[in-house]
């Protein structure tokens, strides 16, 4: 008979959900006391304990005594196997940072806000910053990271490690992320855009695990997408295939900041949704558009529905090329879920041949706003597999 699953407010699904929060909360801080978890999460500190006890015994925490201002207090990690690897996203108005050990098991995560269109020198400073401070927090030192791996919102030769669009990233032209982070972390650093780590870690991890040629679109700020083709992440010439926002869909539109006109990143992207709203809505941002959108305003819910018709006419092209098995839409547009996926799958459907093996599937991303930062812990943890012949536990395409 099988095992029965449990119920909402049931004992076990409290217990199971204050397990995932204490998880969440130790992740996002890297180290912390049985005290603080307390008063981070608002469990009872003989809830924590319990619970910290059992982790700690499944080999997901891992406690140490500590003191804190002369009192004994136990501080808690996440538990990891030796090694770690860094994973950087710089997207257009943020930076993530997460560090994972060897298992692809994340021990620590943050977020910060960068000012627009920030400069690399800035940017890169920030990011060690954040690695070095993370590394600390987890009681570990440099020594133990093996390898850095950095996603950008633009195309990358990840040959040279230099973003290959001149003008695109301003600011950024002509710097070689590796050699400027290497040097200052002291490092192996490995640089892709970020469209094509989120295809990286929908593939391993996500909602592409399994398929062979699927298709993966970022929609925030603007539009990039990563190609799976036969299991790998197609890269082109230099870097630039799957730059999907600078494909031209509208005669004589606006000027784009890749310097062509009507590129479909002018149509969908988050500031052309934004100045349609702009009269009648004010300023808002791209989160603000999707929350009103899925709270019934008819105004947002025309612009989300609209951008998703959009995508499934120029997605519909890129299907029409590589034949994929699946699209995954990920990026902050994409948390509107049905309404912006229903009129994309409408579009895309319309445009595609029938085929004998059934329409193209299209799903949100599994990793939501992760997938680009999991993608980047991926290629450090690739790389470092190359370099040491040694086995990490990731699981290749």
């Amino acid at each position: 008979m099988a095992k029965d699953r449990a119920t909402p407010g049931s004992q076990t699904s409290l217990r199971e959900a204050n397990r995932a929060r204490i998880v969440s909360a130790v992740q996002q801080r890297g180290s912390i006391t049985q005290v603080e978890l307390s008063g981070v999460t608002g469990l009872s500190p003989a809830t924590i304990s319990n619970i910290v006890k059992e982790l700690a015994l499944a080999g997901v925490l891992r406690t140490t005594p500590t003191s804190r201002s002369g009192r004994r207090a136990l501080q808690v990690t996440l538990a990891r196997t030796v090694g770690l690897v860094a994973g950087v996203h710089f997207a257009d108005r943020s930076l993530r940072v997460a560090l994972a050990d060897v298992s692809h098991h994340v021990v620590a995560e943050q977020r910060l806000p960068l000012p627009r269109e920030h400069r690399a020198d800035d940017g890169l400073d920030r990011a060690a910053l954040m690695i070095e401070e993370m590394v600390d927090a987890l009681d570990s030192t440099l020594a133990e990271v093996l390898a850095v791996g950095v996603g950008l919102p633009a195309p990358v030769d990840v040959r040279t490690g230099q973003v290959s669009a001149v003008g695109l990233m301003r600011g950024w032209d002509g710097v070689v992320v590796p050699e400027v982070l290497g040097r200052r972390l002291g490092l192996p650093v490995h640089t892709d855009n970020d469209a094509n780590l989120g295809t990286l870690a929908e593939a391993r991890l996500g909602a592409a695990r399994g398929a062979r040629n699927a298709v993966y679109v970022r929609v925030a700020h603007g539009v990039g997408a990563g190609l799976l083709l036969d299991g790998r992440v197609f890269h082109g010439r230099s870097g630039a295939a799957g730059e999907l926002g600078h494909v031209p869909v509208v005669d004589d539109g606006l000027e784009c900041r890749c310097g062509g006109r009507g590129c479909l990143e002018t149509v969908v992207g988050a500031p052309a949704l934004l100045a349609r709203l702009r009269p009648t809505h004010g300023h808002l941002t791209l989160r603000d558009v999707v929350t009103r959108a899925l709270d019934g305003d008819e105004a947002c819910r025309e612009v989300v529905t609209d951008a998703g018709t959009h995508l499934g006419v120029a997605i519909a092209a890129v299907c029409a090329i590589v034949d994929p098995e699946l699209v995954v839409v990920g990026g902050e547009l994409a948390h509107a879920g049905a309404l912006l996926l229903r009129p994309l799958d409408v579009a895309l459907a319309a445009r595609v041949m029938t085929s004998t093996a059934g329409p193209v599937a299209v799903t949100a991303s599994a990793l939501g706003d992760q997938a680009e930062v999991r993608g980047a812990l991926a290629l450090a943890l690739d790389a470092y597999q190359v370099g040491s012949a040694m086995p990490v536990g990731v699981v290749r395409s």
